[in-house]
């Protein structure tokens, strides 16, 4: 099986991160593509970086997808998502909403905890979006984004443990998702330290995305016919293409 995993920022270093860890998980059951957009915000932090990234997502996929069996959109928050699945052949996994659902299978309340303040309303409303509102006891993020966390580790463990305590011990939660690309590989290190489960977005997503290539029952539908202007070449292709069905 081939998964193309997406990474929508523009930090190279991120995407190998990423692809190191799914396939250290994947082993022998998967091969991944990775991909960094072609533009866009080094790391996602806003909505404006996320409406971006989600064209970016959009342009690599139309670039990349050939010959793959899913897609893995290896970025928390999803950016996107909704329509990735609109026009590509292959199902597509987004890192956040895998995340979300397996912390539901694992708990009954689950919270998040990332990077960036600005990512606490934007996760909010994804979770609404979900449908999963109800069961989510918190969002929780550190001061430093994703980006500087991937830096430096080490100086961020403490801060995302004690947040990761927080949602258990104040907020209720029975299960916690360490959210973020970047962050990929420290949920096992701070879980001593939360009383917990500690979820890996990483890993959840990389589960996920193996599930939905290897699942002979999965059913696409046609993308829509799109009439466009600028976009790169292969996007218009691809659109074009779902305009001549």
């Amino acid at each position: 099986m081939r998964i193309l995993l997406i990474n929508p920022n523009t930090t190279e270093s991120v995407t190998a991160l990423v692809a190191g860890h799914a396939r250290a998980i994947a082993g022998d059951a998967a091969t991944f593509v990775p991909v960094t957009g072609r533009f866009g915000a080094n790391y996602i932090s806003t909505r404006a970086s996320a409406a971006i990234a989600a064209h970016a997502a959009l342009d690599a996929l139309a670039e990349h997808v050939a010959g793959c069996d899913a897609v893995y959109l290896a970025c928390f928050g999803d950016p996107g998502l909704a329509a990735l699945r609109e026009i590509s052949p292959v199902p597509v996994v987004g890192m956040a909403e895998a995340s979300c659902l397996e912390a539901c299978n694992r708990g009954r309340r689950f919270a998040i905890v990332t990077g960036g303040a600005l990512w606490g309303p934007m996760l909010s409303e994804f979770v609404a979006w979900l449908g999963l509102a109800e069961r989510l006891a918190a969002v929780r993020t550190i001061a430093p984004t994703g980006d500087r966390i991937a830096r430096d580790p080490e100086a961020a463990l403490a801060e995302l443990a004690a947040a990761c305590t927080a949602c258990a011990v104040e907020d209720g939660a029975d299960v916690v998702i360490l959210g973020g690309a970047a962050l990929a590989g420290l949920a096992a290190r701070i879980q001593p330290s939360v009383p917990i489960p500690v979820l890996c977005s990483v890993e959840a997503g990389t589960r996920a995305a193996i599930a939905a290539a290897a699942d002979s029952n999965r059913r696409v539908a046609s993308p829509p016919t799109l009439d466009s202007v600028g976009l790169g070449p292969d996007l218009t292709s691809l659109l074009g293409q779902a305009k001549s069905k």
